[in-house]
């Protein structure tokens, strides 16, 4: 069995009294897209940064290509491609002025920059020129342009630290497209969001809370450690009533995780004779559909611990 390229054992990352990473452990594979997913100030970023070798550990080991980067932080460093939380590039200089001072970081020449450059653009489909000042183009191709600048020295381990958020959806969708483009080349993909839907194209995922690891595991797994039923969502034909068909629900007693959800009532079976009795009352005046668990609801399943 190959070695993880990271290996992470009881890390613990604290700044004066508080805990930030709180003794996690967790492994990543080659050609991997791993996502961190919890709310913002859940760890991920300090996670993150730690291995990147940008904060040092509390206490703990990390182990990326099978070193411990506590005593060659230059083999990290040199060896991916690390996109911040916020706009890693400069707001009053050129696209072309960024890449190429990203460049000069990894020692690289002008001819390497421009082919690199080139293949990058034509993968993003930038259609901008090379010489718009970064702040005149809009967050979704920023955040693209920042993503050529991290990877513009073609490393095989990629650091991607909530690259979507406040992109609009659309962006969102293509940015996880050249992610899973990126990882059929056989690069790896360290990705922390708190966009629950997103998470979904993630091969396995961690979820975090308060600096602790609280479930791991591929979406299908952690659906079904968390969920041994799907959902009913029911919708109302009339789509006036939605509150009204709650109290009901919630008055008969059939169903329990209820939640709106958009227009329909979303909940889980747990009197299958009553609920055969509202369906009879209610069959003129609602719709209704069995739906799987989303990360969502796993999120908040595993937060609340019931």
């Amino acid at each position: 069995m190959k070695t993880p390229i990271i290996e992470v054992k009881n890390l613990n990352v604290s700044f004066g009294n508080f805990k930030a990473v709180d003794d996690i452990s967790f492994s990543v594979k080659q050609g991997e897209i791993f996502g961190f997913l919890g709310a913002n100030g859940a760890g991920k970023t300090t996670t993150i940064r730690t291995i990147c070798g940008i904060l040092s550990p509390t206490s703990g080991h990390i182990y990326v290509y099978g070193e411990d980067i506590s005593k060659n932080t230059s083999l990290i460093r040199n060896n991916i491609g690390y996109m911040s939380q916020k706009f890693t590039l400069y707001k009053d200089l050129s696209v072309k002025e960024n890449i190429e001072f990203a460049g000069t970081l990894y020692n690289m020449d002008n001819k390497k920059i421009k082919e690199e450059t080139q293949k990058l653009f034509n993968l993003i489909n930038f259609n901008e020129s090379e010489n718009t000042i970064v702040s005149n183009l809009s967050i979704g191709v920023k955040q693209m342009v920042a993503l050529c600048a991290a990877m513009l020295h073609n490393p095989d381990l990629i650091f991607l630290d909530e690259p979507t958020a406040g992109v609009a959806p659309q962006i969102r969708a293509k940015f996880w497209q050249l992610i899973k483009i990126l990882a059929q080349k056989g690069k790896t993909i360290f990705i922390t969001t708190h966009y629950m839907d997103e998470a979904e194209y993630a091969d396995r995922i961690v979820l975090m809370q308060t600096g602790k690891i609280i479930a791991i595991g591929t979406s299908k797994e952690l659906k079904k450690q968390f969920f041994k039923t799907n959902f009913y969502k029911i919708t109302p034909k009339d789509g006036n009533n939605i509150a009204l068909l709650k109290e009901k629900i919630e008055l008969l007693n059939f169903a329990n995780n209820i939640s709106l959800y958009g227009n329909s009532i979303k909940f889980m079976l747990n009197n299958y004779k009553k609920w055969q009795q509202f369906l009879n009352e209610e069959a003129n005046s609602i719709t209704y559909q069995i739906v799987s668990p989303s990360l969502e609801d796993v999120f908040l399943k595993a937060v609340s611990g019931k």
